[in-house]
């Protein structure tokens, strides 16, 4: 249901802060002790335009206290800096982290803004060299850059993209030995970890592909991949709430159906671990 009159965001999320870290996250705020189970991840966790994304639907599911560290855009360095998020995973009963894309990470050709990892700050000169007939100004998304950098040369931009690879596995190992315990990995996605991943027109999370899970495989308690035909509600209104000037974005995010179907596959994984 699209509420179309309604001035501003038509969707009250809660926002809130935990401890000290300077990330505003989904509320209602919840505790960080005692039995909780902590959720990382993007735009999809956070559930923007869903009364009830899936971290809230597992809660319902399971009984227990589901904390949602959703943040929209988010790459792995979002939480790999941030202490009171690593701290709750420590704690945490369970925790269950979503794959993220490649390309919003800092890296040795980029930097990208330490929260708002989608922004592109600056190129390097390694950037510059590999392509100066660029003019990085004019980018202020990464995914806009990238974009531009494939269409100007496939072959260098190869480049970039195993650079953006070599840097995601490496960040997601330091963040899962940060957290220090097995993490839930959860993959969903509008194409699985075994398709084609070599542009940014292949689909999030930009770039990952099961060989790089495979690199991960001990530091992780399970997979739950959820990629379902059709974009997982994706191009459709069916359930989402927003204004009219967040149509836009709204059609892209995954709709109710497929949050209820990731709820329902953590729930045997959460309650049912063996």
């Amino acid at each position: 249901m699209a509420y179309e009159n309604m001035p501003g965001p038509a969707l009250d999320y809660a926002p809130c802060r935990y401890g000290r870290s300077k990330l505003v996250f989904r509320g209602p705020a919840q505790r960080l002790t005692g039995d909780f189970i902590a959720v990382l991840g993007g735009s999809e966790t956070y559930g923007r335009y869903l009364p009830d994304p899936y971290p809230a639907l597992v809660q319902d599911r399971t009984g227990v206290r589901t904390v949602n560290f959703g943040y929209m855009n988010a790459g792995v360095d979002v939480f790999l800096h941030d202490e009171t998020v690593i701290e709750a995973c420590r704690r945490a009963r369970a925790v269950v982290l979503q794959v993220t894309g490649a390309q919003n990470l800092s890296n040795r050709f980029y930097s990208v803004h330490p929260r708002r990892n989608d922004r592109f700050v600056r190129a390097s000169p390694m950037m510059r060299a590999v392509f100066p007939e660029v003019d990085f100004t004019e980018f202020h998304f990464t995914g806009h850059m990238l974009d531009a950098l494939a269409r100007t040369s496939e072959a260098r931009f190869a480049l970039i993209r195993d650079e953006l690879r070599r840097v995601w596995v490496q960040r997601m190992n330091l963040l899962m030995a940060q957290i220090a315990r097995p993490v839930i990995l959860l993959w969903m996605a509008d194409r699985g970890p075994d398709d084609p991943a070599e542009s940014a027109g292949d689909g999030a999370p930009m770039f990952v592909t099961r060989r790089m899970l495979r690199q991960l495989r001990g530091r992780i308690a399970r997979i739950v991949e959820h990629c379902p035909p059709g974009g997982q509600g994706a191009g459709t209104t069916e359930g989402k709430v927003f204004s009219p000037l967040e149509a836009p974005a709204a059609l892209l995010m995954p709709g109710p159906d497929a949050h209820e179907a990731v709820a329902e596959a953590l729930e045997r994984v959460l309650m049912r671990p063996d």
